[in-house]
């Protein structure tokens, strides 16, 4: 079971006096799993509208709105925004990847209580341009940016990358020569370790609550190129990172700036790649990011309750850093399982009983070859035994499931 880490916890962001009962809230985007088990768990009533409606999502509802297109993640957030307002909720909260699109927040918001980041500060949080100004002007690093691919461009390594970008999907190796689509923006290439910093922000000051180490494109998970495949989070002293806690320190600095540049509320993330010691941050998500379920399982912090308290303007008070040095507290890590090639799944019933299993597929959905399958989770004493655990799990349930027609799971 996931222990607290004893006096790191100060309010670790626990139900407040009040709380249960506080009301219903709807939970919006691409997959609402896992904040909707974070609202249930704070008492609030939750329902869901996403693209999967997974058998383990306790939305009540929980309504799916099929992907339009043939591609892992490509859906239509405005229909998403349309099918939420015949639905019941007095607040609303966004997942990945409303976070793109202001007019579908604004939408989402109409007539309820928006618990997240308004569309304004969405627009400059995900502003390349902005963010790298926002970061110099400060003394931190940050990688090169070029909205368009000009003869100027110096000789380096460049990424393509979407405007509205989401889980890695879209990313690509630049060329010089190479055609750059007025979605995409070119940003340089660093080459070292992904990771991430998720922390709860009242507009003011940000609160870090999980530290981790960025699984991308891992053939072990289904995945290739720059997709996003999981998280493990990272312990005081972790060899995920060369010179970890130098990034981990730089990181909460930078959270912070970006929380009172930028005004964030909520609970929000930083993700960067990290060399030498330096986070270079390559995207700000002013949202929920699937990272964030780790500090519940691991420090039982409750998500949802600090996002709540965030948006009001009231931080919960949270010790990232004794936390991480609490040696009593196991490495937790999770991977999203991503399907081989296009299959029918069979009877998954039985899998709502694996604690360590979620975002459960329905008995008989086709899933396409490339989309996420389930999300699994592990623990172990280091980052490099959950890693070999997550491994082992998937490699078992690859093995359950097959690859082609229909299964029994």
């Amino acid at each position: 079971m996931p222990r607290a880490a004893g006096s790191a916890l100060t309010n670790p962001g626990r139900i407040a006096a009040g709380a249960r009962g506080a009301g219903s809230v709807l939970i919006a985007g691409f997959s609402t799993r896992a904040l909707v088990e974070s609202a249930t768990a704070a008492g609030f009533t939750a329902a869901s509208v996403d693209a999967f409606a997974d058998l383990d999502n306790r939305g009540t509802p929980a309504v799916a709105v099929r992907p339009e297109g043939p591609g892992p993640g490509r859906y239509d957030v405005l229909g998403i925004a349309r099918a939420a307002a015949g639905i019941a909720g007095q607040s609303v909260a966004y997942v990945a990847s409303f976070e793109n699109h202001p007019n579908a927040v604004r939408l989402l918001a109409r007539g309820r209580r928006l618990l997240g980041n308004p569309p304004g500060v969405l627009m400059r949080a995900r502003s390349p341009s902005l963010v790298s100004a926002v970061m110099r002007e400060h003394g931190f690093i940050a990688p090169d940016i070029r909205l368009r691919a000009g003869r100027q461009i110096r000789s380096r390594s460049w990424l393509a990358k979407p405007f509205a970008s989401g889980g890695g999907h879209g990313i690509t190796r630049w060329h010089r020569g190479d055609t750059l689509r007025r979605s995409h923006f070119l940003q340089q290439h660093i080459r070292g370790v992904p990771g991430s910093l998720v922390f709860v922000a009242d507009g003011r000051h940000a609160v870090p609550f999980a530290f981790s180490r960025q699984l991308v494109g891992e053939a072990e998970f289904g995945a290739a190129g720059f997709a996003y495949c999981g998280s493990i989070l990272a312990r005081a002293g972790s060899t995920s990172f060369p010179k970890a806690d130098a990034v981990f320190d730089t990181a909460c600095s930078i959270a912070d700036l970006l929380a009172r540049e930028l005004r964030l509320v909520g609970v929000n993330g930083i993700d960067f790649i990290a060399r030498d010691g330096t986070p270079f941050v390559t995207e700000v998500n002013p949202r929920y990011s699937a990272s964030m379920e780790l500090a519940e399982r691991s420090f039982e912090f409750s998500v949802f309750d600090a996002h709540v308290r965030g948006c009001a303007g009231v931080a919960p008070r949270f010790d990232l850093a004794a936390a991480r040095r609490d040696s009593s507290v196991e490495v937790f890590g999770k991977a999203i399982l991503f399907a081989r090639r296009t299959m029918v799944m069979g009877d998954t019933r039985s899998w709502l009983d694996d604690r360590w299993l979620r975002d459960v597929p329905h008995p008989g959905e086709r899933i396409l070859s490339g989309s996420p399958v389930c999300t699994i989770f592990a623990r172990g004493a280091s980052d490099a035994a959950c890693h070999a655990a997550l491994v082992r799990r998937a490699r078992k349930l690859y093995q359950k499931i097959g690859g082609s027609g229909r299964r029994s799971a």
